[in-house]
């Protein structure tokens, strides 16, 4: 099985940070580790394009419905133009990188370095390694005008509600997020509504999720709300080597 360069591996004492107080220079340390990947990540992924990320579980092989879903959505993302982003992994990020990869679209990935190694899908143009949740979902969000959220587990979830709270706030635009698979989602959708009448969010705040079973839909409606909303096309653009980029491959 192909490893993880030995740099990438997460040492036993980067947890150790949100345990207790550290010294002084041990905080140094680790601020300039978070900064090194920020930086990494942000040189690899200049260059990319204009994203969508798609989110969702490592666990749905080729063999669930899901992952033949999320072929068909990174394909047909790809052909409007977008680079596919995920988490890097296997299950429906590998699907979903697969549709745009072999639609001849750009396919990145974010992969989180974890104590169970997960090794880059085979379906990648470009990719990055990054041992911090926080720093990938920098990431994961930052290229993207439209997010699209398969059924998944906690981290997707995750990062779910990251672009829904960075959205909500206006920290970020009002990206359109897509979730997908009505029935898997059915419960989460019925507790967000429980929030809304009870006035813990607004209601205002279901307007900014999209539901739907039909990928054509999904995609009409990120032509709506992204490509046209934002007028998003495509621009070339020149790497720049002296910051250590490259073209795309």
């Amino acid at each position: 099985m192909k490893k993880f360069p030995q740099y990438y591996r997460l040492s036993k004492s980067e947890s150790l940070f949100v345990r207790e107080p550290l010294s002084r220079f041990k905080n140094l340390v680790f601020l300039c580790k978070v900064l090194y990947n920020f930086v990494n990540a942000f040189l690899k992924m200049h260059s990319i394009g204009t994203c969508v990320t798609i989110f969702g579980s490592a666990r749905f092989g080729p063999e669930t419905n899901h992952y033949h879903d999320a072929v068909k959505i990174g394909a047909k993302l790809a052909k409007l133009g977008f680079t596919v982003m995920t988490g890097g992994g296997p299950g429906i990020m590998e699907a979903a990188n697969k549709g745009a990869y072999e639609a001849g679209g750009y396919s990145v990935g974010c992969n989180i370095v974890l104590p169970v190694e997960q090794i880059q899908n085979p379906y990648l143009h470009k990719w990055v390694y990054i041992p911090y949740f926080f720093v990938r979902k920098v990431i994961l969000i930052k290229y993207s005008y439209a997010f699209v959220v398969m059924p998944g587990g906690i981290g997707t979830l995750d990062e779910l509600f990251e672009a829904l709270t960075l959205i909500q706030n206006k920290i970020i635009n009002n990206f359109p997020i897509v979730i997908f698979d009505k029935k898997y989602h059915e419960e989460l959708i019925h507790h967000i509504q429980m929030m809304s009448e009870n006035e813990s969010i607004s209601p205002e705040d279901m307007k900014l999720l999209f539901v739907t079973d039909s990928v054509d839909e999904l995609i009409a409606h990120i032509k709506k709300h992204a490509i046209k909303q934002f007028g998003l096309k495509k621009q070339p653009y020149k790497a720049k080597w002296w910051f250590g980029e490259r073209r795309k491959r």
